[in-house]
């Protein structure tokens, strides 16, 4: 019996390159998770006298099963097997014969469940029984942290008429393989687990700390293991923020800001003259237009000669070396980094493709400047390849959840640092249209491999509200949108599917759907230039108010990927069509609604179970000012304070007015992003609430100044529209 895997008794089969060792982050999404699911055969049901005789293992990897990576081993037991037991999974005396007894496996199977997060069924009753072998062995048994899908087959459906392997597999459509083999029960377990994902993901649960946090409310589960003298199965890991990084510049400095203006240089020039011209400019690279084109300024149409480049040449031709055109030496395309990219990116970046110049591009990736590892020399960002390169680089969808998960642990330890909230939104905002732009070019491969083609013209993905701002924290959902050039029937139909597919592609990796439906998969918010012109005169047209809800956040629009001057030509295109629509400002003034007050007639603070949701109460209003009035007065910023302070520019309104206002978003985003931290770091999704008592009596007083700073805002936007 039990041969369904290929292994003989006593085989062991390990694959230590699958099983990796890790502290894993409990903000790691289910779907990215590398755990190991474990199962137990023994001699009876009580843990406390039963003694293991077979133990097995099979590893998951980024949330999939490696059945390569399989361990399975049996062990002798010191008094006979009962032959109650032998008739449930048919190991007996004999079978047993050649086996070690556990003290002489005890480090081998230690070896297997160090470090790793362990799945099992019922793994309570597994947990209780090895620790009753370790000490017996007389070594200490160190409580790996687990999950059980007993318990999370409980979370996602709360009505099976029972919770056995069985039941929760034959719920699930799964086969169970080997039953009462510990390895073909491990696979089952496995199995279980990667079914439940989807299943938890629409109940909420997406993060480790999450399912942990779900399973600790299961109180009558709980209740009945104690009884039975079972390890309870909720043992989450000391949860830390990443280590702080030894200079924040890297995370508070744009690209922009540390960027040199290009050297452009015809390709047809020798190299002895670009040698020339390096060293009386003092610069350690030019960029080589395109012979073919050369006014184009995007990376694919320039390369770059180093003077590295130049050495290896001499170094290998000499003299002769000189003589040659520059365009034979450069190399192309040209690695580039946004203009609006925190500086961290560009390190990553360099390191990742061993380089020392990325170009610089502005918003419609035209090439504007040059940054060399000389420029950024200063700048030391050791754990920036946590973030941005690993997005860039992801396969699939629990390569891109992995990488996500980073962020709360990064912002933690840059809020730790006195970062300020503003910064922290800035970065989980660069990252958010990052990871929308890498799921868009997994989709368009994806698209490619079904056979449904390549894009049938160019397109541009956008992002929308706090992403496009730049003012995203933790507690985000999608707003995105499509634009593409053409029109027609087979455009329609591929960006359709594509609109879809990307949607379903950051839900799995984090992101969730958004409620109100502000996604590329909703045909009203996706469509061709043409479509999208018409679409916003009939906003501007409109007299309807409750037609014009979730219109205000496309003012917000940011491209991210594909043809990104699609999205500019159109978010432009849009304010002109708003200058001097007053009606319309007004309108969408409106259609945000009021904000409703959080504070009491003598200044307490209003709560709901201890908590008060800032977004409702002031940030909403904030940021829906500030863009109302920067369409008005055509105020091209994208950010919130960016936009007050440019109706200040314009000598409209009170300063003091405004600057509270811009003061109030400021401390407002600290508070929710210590928060959200907080939030994530104990298992609950998190919100744009914060828990008043964990403020200091400082903090408190500084929210009641914030919340009276809205206290006025629909007189303010009257004044300040007309």
């Amino acid at each position: 019996m039990r041969r369904e895997h290929g292994l003989q008794p006593n085989d062991v089969r390990i694959n230590n390159e699958a099983i990796r060792i890790m502290s894993i982050a409990g903000a790691t999404p289910l779907i990215a998770l590398d755990a190991v699911a474990l199962d137990t055969e023994t001699t009876g049901l009580d843990p406390a006298k039963s003694r293991l005789i077979e133990i097995g293992t099979v590893a998951l990897r980024d949330g999939k099963i490696d059945e390569a990576a399989a361990y399975r081993r049996l062990i002798r037991s010191p008094g006979p097997v009962p032959a109650s037991a032998t008739a449930i999974h048919g190991i007996d005396d004999k079978t047993l014969a050649d086996a070690p007894p556990f003290a002489d496996v005890s480090a081998e199977i230690e070896t297997h469940l160090k470090d790793v997060l362990v799945i099992g069924h019922s793994i309570g009753f597994d947990l209780a029984l090895l620790a009753n072998e370790f000490r017996r062995a007389g070594r200490s048994f160190v409580e790996p942290r687990t999950l059980c899908t007993r318990m999370l087959a409980e979370v996602a459906e709360r009505n099976l008429p029972g919770y056995s392997l069985e039941e929760v597999a034959a719920w699930l459509g799964i086969a169970p393989q080997a039953r009462h083999s510990a390895l073909g029960d491990a696979v089952t377990a496995a199995r279980i687990f990667v079914a439940l994902v989807p299943r938890l993901r629409a109940r909420g649960i997406r993060t480790l700390a999450e399912a942990e946090h779900a399973i600790s409310r299961l109180t009558h589960v709980l209740d009945e293991h104690y009884r039975a003298g079972w390890v309870a199965p909720v043992t989450p890991g000391k949860e830390e923020p990443a280590l702080p990084p030894r200079d924040l510049y890297p995370y508070r400095t744009r690209a922009a800001a540390v960027m040199r203006e290009p050297v452009m240089v015809a390709g047809t020039i020798e190299i002895s003259e670009a040698l020339d011209r390096m060293m009386r400019q003092k610069i350690s690279s030019l960029l080589i237009l395109s012979d073919e084109n050369p006014s184009a300024r995007t990376p694919e149409a320039i390369g770059i000669l180093t003077e590295r480049d130049v050495l290896r040449a001499v170094a290998a031709e000499g003299a002769n070396a000189l003589r040659r055109p520059v365009a034979a030496l450069a190399s192309r395309p040209l690695h580039v980094v946004a203009a609006d990219a925190l500086a961290f990116r560009a390190i990553a970046r360099m390191r990742r493709l061993q380089v020392r110049h990325l170009g610089v591009v502005d918003e419609d990736r035209s090439v504007c400047g040059v940054v060399s590892a000389r420029d950024l020399l200063r700048l030391r960002a050791d754990q920036a390849i946590w973030l941005g390169e690993e997005i860039d680089e992801a396969r699939d969808a629990a390569s891109l959840a992995r990488a996500w998960a980073k962020v709360p642990q990064v912002v933690a330890a840059l809020r730790h640092e006195g970062v300020s909230g503003r910064e922290v939104a800035a970065l989980i905002s660069g990252e958010l249209c990052a990871l929308t732009a890498r799921a868009s070019k997994l989709v368009e491969q994806e698209m490619m491999a079904a056979g449904k083609g390549p894009p049938p013209c160019a397109y541009a993905v956008a992002v929308l509200g706090s992403a496009g701002r730049g003012e995203s924290l933790l507690a985000l959902d999608q707003d995105n949108a499509l634009i593409y050039a053409t029109d027609g029937e087979a455009a329609d139909r591929w960006f359709a599917c594509f609109g879809t597919r990307l949607a379903d592609l950051l839900n799995e990796t984090g992101v969730p759907y958004c409620s109100g439906g502000v996604m590329a998969s909703n045909p009203r918010w996706r469509g061709s230039f043409a479509a999208w012109q018409a679409r916003v005169n009939t906003w501007i047209g409109t007299s309807d108010p409750s037609a014009l809800l979730s219109v205000d956040i496309f003012f917000d629009l940011r491209g991210v990927h594909g043809d990104i001057r699609l999205a500019n030509a159109l978010r432009h295109e849009a304010f002109e069509r708003a200058r001097g629509e007053v009606g319309f400002a007004k309108l969408l003034g409106e259609s945000v609604g009021t904000v409703k007050p959080a504070t009491g007639l003598f200044g307490n603070i209003k709560t709901e179970g201890g908590r008060v949701d800032l977004k409702k109460a002031a940030l909403f209003g904030i940021v829906a000012v500030a863009r109302v009035l920067a369409i008005r007065h055509h105020v091209m910023e994208r950010t919130t304070p960016a936009r007050l302070d440019g109706i200040l520019a314009l000598q409209r309104g009170d300063a003091r007015d405004l600057e509270a206002l811009r003061d109030a978003q400021g401390f407002l985003l600290e508070l929710l992003a210590d928060q959200q931290i907080d939030d994530i770091f104990n298992g609950l999704p998190p919100s744009n609430t914060v828990v008043v008592k964990r403020l200091s009596a400082g903090q408190q007083d500084r929210l009641r100044l914030a919340l009276g700073a809205v206290g006025n805002l629909a007189e303010l936007t009257r004044d300040l529209l007309f």
